[in-house]
């Protein structure tokens, strides 16, 4: 039987690094989404947003925060690191992954990083036609697949 450690494994090489997703905040009972450019380096998902934002007053008020692409959601931890230009293994992986945004944003004075670590992870995954849900609970470190039946 696989760890939950290869399960993860497969999954961020399947996520192939970058990707733009919906990231969702909250505060106060008001949420937001936007579309965001999020890169995943070892395990934990990184983006950049200016820190006169609203979605940057709700992280810093409540870091909880759920990303979301075609059909994987994760749920997840969120941390400011600085501005992007005190990391330089993100700037290196950003420039490479969304040169525009890098060019862009990553030097401005405003701009700040964030690290989501994630919690749970849920994606619809389908073998031979029948779909499942597949669960990794990073909280509990147990990986599920259940076959949805719609009973």
């Amino acid at each position: 039987m696989k760890m939950i450690e290869e399960y993860l494994n497969q999954f961020y090489r399947e996520f192939n690094g970058s990707k733009i997703m919906v990231l969702s905040s909250s505060y106060q009972d008001k949420v937001s989404s936007r579309m965001m450019s999020i890169i995943q380096m070892e395990g934990k998902f990184y983006f950049q947003t200016d820190k006169t934002f609203r979605k940057y007053n709700q992280l810093i008020q409540n870091p909880n925060v759920s990303l979301c692409i075609e059909n994987i959601q994760i749920e997840g931890s969120c941390v400011e690191l600085g501005k992007p230009s005190e990391y330089p293994k993100f700037c290196e992986v950003f420039k490479k992954m969304f040169e525009k945004s890098f060019l862009a944003y990553s030097h401005l004075e405003n701009e700040r990083l964030f690290e989501i670590t994630p919690i749970r992870i849920e994606r619809w995954i389908y073998k031979e036609n029948t779909p499942f849900i597949e669960i990794f609970d990073l909280l509990e470190e147990t990986h599920l697949l259940i076959e949805y039946k719609g009973e």
